[in-house]
């Protein structure tokens, strides 16, 4: 049996606006998180690495996780609490968000735990690969992971969290050193570096050691930027109820790709492949109200 993919990040609450303007609906989010169930879901073997509460919200981000197939067993569970991200949904249902991170479970990191030996594959990123002391302590041991394992790094910014872009742009720039594979939003390269283009940035990344890049755009689709290649494919056309767990889900496709063919194996029509069917995917989440991506047989269909 092969290595099982690991998840790498956090698992915190999501609190939404309800439709009808009451009380905040509560939703197991947390980018990290969701790019394991959308890994589950479509029928891989993962598991999750993190610090998961015992509190109300830590129980049932357990019970989600579990009940979608994500495996718990490297993770560390604690009596800490869960972190908690306030949602804002703009009119076309972007999400904004404000957290409360503080003595949280959720980032609560160290190498006196964090696993040894080696996955299939090693998703990381959001905000574990930002916050302090933890982030320092996972960048160590993801570096060392990496030295034979192919590692797919998805900064997911959060300004809110760290509102310089200078020390968010070294900080990302760091971990790209490390990666093999960025996916990152269109949003995030604006932010991090308002003056230059999406191709240039992904230029830049590839220079430091990155062997794909791999842009959302929304709406208007996706662009995967090799050495050798800029391939783009249009999104999938619907009613879009939020777009929380969207670009995750992406993640998720990315990294099946990778396990499936490697990273030098992304390229060409492959390639377009795995983007057309990363569209698609996020298409069905972004109908769904929070981060709900699709299970195998939805993909199937047409």
């Amino acid at each position: 049996m092969s290595a099982p993919m690991w998840v790498c990040g956090e698992v915190l609450v999501d609190l939404l606006p309800s439709s009808d303007g009451g009380e905040r609906v509560a939703v197991i989010g947390g980018g990290p998180a969701n790019t394991a169930k959308a890994l589950a879901r479509l029928g891989h073997q993962v598991e999750f690495i993190d610090g998961i509460s015992t509190d109300h919200y830590g129980k049932s981000a357990q019970e989600e996780l579990r009940k979608d197939g994500v495996g718990l067993s490297l993770s560390k569970i604690s009596d800490k609490p869960t972190c908690q991200a306030i949602v804002s949904l703009d009119e076309n249902g972007s999400a904004r968000y404000e957290f409360l991170i503080e003595e949280t479970a959720t980032f609560d990191f160290s190498r006196s735990w964090l696993p040894e030996g080696f996955p299939s594959v090693l998703h990381i990123g959001t905000l574990a690969t930002v916050i302090e002391p933890g982030a320092s302590e996972l960048f160590d041991w993801a570096k060392k992971v990496s030295e034979r394992v192919q590692i797919v790094f998805d900064p997911n910014v959060r300004p809110a969290v760290l509102s310089d872009s200078s020390k968010y742009r070294r900080v990302v720039e760091k971990w790209v050193g490390i990666s093999n594979v960025v996916k990152v939003s269109e949003d995030d390269i604006a932010w991090l570096y308002p003056a230059k283009s999406e191709e240039n940035v992904a230029r830049e990344w590839l220079a430091l050691g990155a062997e794909l890049v791999v842009v959302t755009r929304g709406a208007d689709g996706i662009v995967g930027i090799t050495k050798s290649d800029v391939i783009s494919v249009p999104g999938v056309a619907v009613s879009v109820i939020d777009t929380v767990g969207a670009g995750d889900t992406v993640g998720a496709i990315i990294v099946e790709g990778v396990v499936k063919y490697g990273v030098s194996g992304l390229t060409g029509e492959r390639l377009k492949s795995v983007l057309q069917r990363a569209a698609k995917a996020a298409s069905i989440t972004v109908a769904r109200q929070g981060a709900q991506p699709p299970f195998s047989h939805e993909l199937l269909e047409s």
